[in-house]
């Protein structure tokens, strides 16, 4: 195994290499992040066993109910990354604030931000959970940082990935030189590269979407969804397959493995919020790795990537996956208008070409 695939950090030494100025830190908060996806895999395999599963009996600065292993898992992922000197900060989604570098470490010029257990309404029961991170260049290197160093736009991002722990853990990760997985061999405790260059299919029959949520939906989607169920007789004159596992890691791991369009779109369920999904930690690192892997990803009107933050746990409505899906779904956006009907009737599932009859 160890003469047949590279480990983690064979592959960041070969990245090292091909760019002589670079000091070795990144690598180094890489490694570091790996550490942590590691010890939370070895936490969530043990289950029961070792009293991590239920509730924390406290809730997140998001106004959700943490679990133990959320907690367990944030604080696994500051003391892997705190020590190392590579650091002016971090943000969680389980922290109200920034988390500043302990006094008794030195401070790096990055900032490290992340959703330490995404997923995690899902342990109970057993279903792949994850972490995502994303890596920013601290504004004013070895300074403690502040909250407003935190917000750039997702483009700014100089490496981002996740790991998602299922049936075996696996780390996917873009420095910005394309996608790469590695699996953990549980034995070694390394990380191997198992799959390279990876890429999002241009286009697909499977879309993942929370359906209960449809009379909250604007005419764009519903309209897309529609066509989608007509099928072999409705305008995409194809089969289509939903998908839903309510845990953003498994819904971005399965688009990168066999494409598919995932969405979370803005909704008038709660209106003054700009979206479900936080920017930061979970959208932006999210479409940095599908970008990297020829996706797409959108709030329906504009790119993530582009979008300026104003707040750390600022919530967006997020759309990526499959290339020519996205795009549709940006079309539909563009062409619908203030006077859209927002109710089932906009778009009519059994209208023109539908399931069961035909309108002349």
């Amino acid at each position: 195994m160890l003469t047949e695939r590279s480990t983690l950090t064979q592959f960041l030494i070969e990245e090292r290499r091909r760019h002589p100025g670079s000091s070795g830190e990144l690598n180094s908060l890489i490694l570091d992040v790996a550490l942590a996806c590691k010890a939370i895999s070895r936490r969530i395999a043990s289950g029961a066993l070792t009293g991590v599963l239920g509730k924390a009996g406290a809730v997140n600065v998001q106004g959700e109910q943490q679990q133990k292993l959320d907690v367990v898992a944030n604080d696994i992922f500051l003391r892997a990354t705190e020590w190392g000197g590579e650091l002016a900060g971090m943000a969680s989604e389980e922290l109200d604030e920034p988390y500043p570098i302990p006094p008794r470490y030195p401070r790096g010029k990055y900032l490290l931000t992340f959703d330490p257990l995404d997923g995690s309404s899902n342990i109970d029961v057993n279903v792949s959970v994850g972490s995502i991170f994303s890596i920013l260049r601290a504004p004013v290197p070895g300074e403690a940082a502040e909250t407003e160093d935190f917000l750039q736009p997702g483009t700014e991002q100089v490496a981002a990935g996740y790991a998602i722990y299922g049936p075996s853990t696996v780390l996917v990760l873009t420095v910005g030189t394309g996608v790469h997985a590695f699996t953990l061999d549980p034995n070694l405790g390394e990380f191997f590269l198992t799959r390279q260059d990876i890429k999002v299919p241009e286009a697909t029959a499977e879309y993942a979407v929370n359906t209960s949520n449809r009379r909250f939906w604007e005419p764009a989607i519903r309209r897309y969804i529609d066509e989608c169920l007509q099928g072999v007789s409705g305008p995409r004159e194809k089969d289509f397959n939903m998908r839903w596992v309510a845990s953003l890691v498994a819904e971005a791991h399965r688009i990168l493995t066999r494409g598919g369009v995932f969405m979370y779109p803005w909704d008038s369920k709660d209106p003054e919020k700009e979206g479900r999904l936080r920017l930061l930690y979970e959208a932006n690192p999210i479409a940095f790795v599908i970008e990297q892997a020829g996706g797409l990803a959108t709030t329906g009107r504009e790119r993530v990537l582009e979008v300026k933050p104003t707040g750390l746990h600022q919530r967006i409505g997020f759309i990526f996956g499959s290339r020519e899906e996205v795009e549709r779904i940006d079309r539909f956006h563009a062409e619908q208008t203030d006077e859209d009907d927002a109710g089932d009737q906009s778009y009519p599932l059994y209208g023109l070409r539908g399931l069961f009859r035909t309108i002349t």
